[in-house]
């Protein structure tokens, strides 16, 4: 995979700022390498760590069940055409027991077919949020029933975080890894 806007930084030029918000990423549920947008977010350390710690809950803290979270990211990575984040999401959501049928219906930009009620309830909650900034009552009251107020506010953290996400992702031009096609068509 290549970064052409933000080449990857050797230790060398790291500041000891850089380095240590490397090591945190490493010591974190993530694991080593600085995959995704952290080499291009590096480049202000501070954020970066801000990021890498909120994004840690986000995905590994949630009150969401793993299915449900991964189709709100894949959700929030389809709005803004961000390739390498729909790609890993997808994978994920898939390892965790997401239908592929939901997210290749996803990554077409159409309402999926056959969902359980709790991928319908997220499903309509992250449309409305991404496509109008606003949830309707009906559909936060179906969420809030079902996801109490932890989860209704895990989902918006989801879909905000992973938003930056895929915006920083955009900007750093982040690559799929080699031989993947890009599963998302301009809409």
């Amino acid at each position: 995979m290549s970064e052409t806007r933000f080449p990857p930084l050797t230790d060398e030029q790291m500041t000891e700022e850089q380095r240590a918000v490397v090591e945190a990423i490493q010591a974190g549920p993530r694991g080593a390498g600085l995959r995704g947008p952290f080499n291009a977010l590096l480049r202000s350390p501070v954020l970066c760590d801000l990021v890498q710690r909120v994004g840690a809950y986000v995905r590994f803290g949630t009150s969401l069940p793993a299915p449900l979270n991964e189709l709100a990211i894949c959700m929030a990575g389809r709005k803004w055409g961000a390739q390498y984040e729909f790609y890993a999401h997808r994978l994920l959501g898939i390892d965790a027991g997401l239908n592929p049928a939901i997210l290749d219906a996803v990554a077409l930009g159409r309402r999926p077919a056959d969902m359980s009620g709790d991928e319908t309830i997220v499903y309509e909650f992250v449309t409305d949020l991404l496509s109008t900034g606003h949830v309707t009552d009906v559909r936060y009251g179906a969420a809030m029933d079902r996801f109490g107020e932890r989860g209704v506010m895990d989902m918006v953290g989801a879909v905000g975080y992973y938003s930056l996400v895929s915006m920083v992702l955009n900007v750093a031009q982040v690559q799929l890894p080699e031989g993947v096609e890009p599963q998302l068509k301009a809409l």
